[in-house]
């Protein structure tokens, strides 16, 4: 019998054998789209390559029914990705991996993430995340309301800093509620782009997806869409063509200084989603150009760093402060551009 290669290997399973990874409805002003290029605007680290093949498995349903890569996407479709095995995130393995834990207690442990290391797991990154290495050093976390163990809050990959993570299902829903409520404090420091004109300031505006680019968030400053989301900053030392600035957040929404920062035209050093990766003030000089690649060498990430850290412990209701110094690579960067200002203007 002659084997026939059109057919999908997860044609044979029945529905309810399949497992849904990846839902999106398309928005209603959607303009009729590949689904291969709508998902790639959506999965973080999918690549075309990887979409197109879980497309030939029979993988991408549009309104249940299964498509091809060519597919054109239109408003209101609801897109699925479903595959026969259930999604990594279900299944959490402890891995032995370095975490700095600057404080534990029965209720709950701070941890000084690096850069570079995921929160949780998700596409892209089922290992080496924070959430598998917390499992090895303590066998039972409290899951949070989207099953992710110990989680109050989360940081980006590529921003370093300090991260409360709770050990008791009493500690989460306390902290969780102190996030809500805005009575926990923490600060950040970030190099940006640019001389701000004033020494501190606020930033308001609602934040939610990007209509165009879905990994990236942007600001809806008419609020007709997104979340309230509020930023204090503070300018801490200006660096000619960067400034170095403190945030205080009063919301907690996804890149939240990133895309505040990037509204007020002020983007992150060397943010390279929100457009920060290249040189976006200074000279034309062939050795500044060269002087702003070997930052980027040095901190080969966005410029931010979770620095302090505030709550009222969920137990005892003690005020807790953390604080936790500039890592490395930023401290290195930093030394750049004081030497880089000292020596323009000596």
């Amino acid at each position: 019998m002659e084997k026939n290669n059109n057919i999908p290997i997860d044609s044979t399973i029945g529905e309810e054998q399949l497992y849904e990874h990846f839902s999106f409805q398309a928005d209603q002003g959607q303009e009729p789209l590949r689904v291969d290029k709508f998902l790639m605007n959506r999965i973080e680290n999918a690549t075309r390559n990887k979409i197109q093949q879980a497309a030939k498995l029979g993988a991408i349903q549009v309104d249940g029914k299964t498509v091809k890569a060519n597919y054109k996407v239109k408003g209101g479709d609801h897109v699925k990705v479903m595959f026969s095995h259930p999604p990594h995130e279900n299944l959490l393995v402890a891995e032995d991996l370095p975490i700095e834990i600057v404080y534990e207690d029965d209720d709950l442990v701070v941890v000084n993430k690096a850069a570079g290391m995921v929160v949780h797991p998700g596409h892209g990154n089922y290992t080496g995340t924070l959430i598998n290495g917390l499992l090895h050093h303590f066998e039972k976390l409290p899951l949070n309301s989207n099953d992710r163990p110990g989680l109050v809050h989360r940081i980006d990959k590529d921003t370093s800093g300090l991260l409360v993570v709770a050990k008791t299902e009493t500690s989460m829903v306390n902290l969780a509620k102190q996030f809500h409520d805005k009575t926990s404090s923490r600060k950040y420091i970030a190099l940006v782009w640019g001389a701000l004109k004033e020494d501190e300031g606020t930033i308001e505006g609602h934040i939610g997806r990007h209509p165009k680019n879905r990994l990236q968030m942007t600001v809806f400053p008419d609020g007709s869409s997104g979340k309230t989301a509020v930023t204090h900053y503070k300018v801490l030392e200006r660096l000619g063509y960067v400034t170095l600035v403190s945030c205080r957040l009063e919301t907690g929404r996804t890149h939240q200084i990133r895309a505040h920062m990037k509204h007020i035209g002020h983007t992150l050093f060397n943010d390279a989603r929100y457009g920060g990766d290249v040189i976006l003030k200074g000279t034309t000089f062939t050795k500044y150009r060269q002087f702003i690649q070997n930052c980027f060498t040095s901190l080969p990430r966005q410029a931010l760093h979770a620095k302090t850290l505030g709550f009222n412990h969920p137990r005892t209701n003690e005020w807790m402060d953390f604080d936790s110094p500039l890592p490395q690579d930023f401290e290195i960067t930093l030394e750049r551009w004081r030497n880089y200002v000292q020596h323009k203007h000596s």
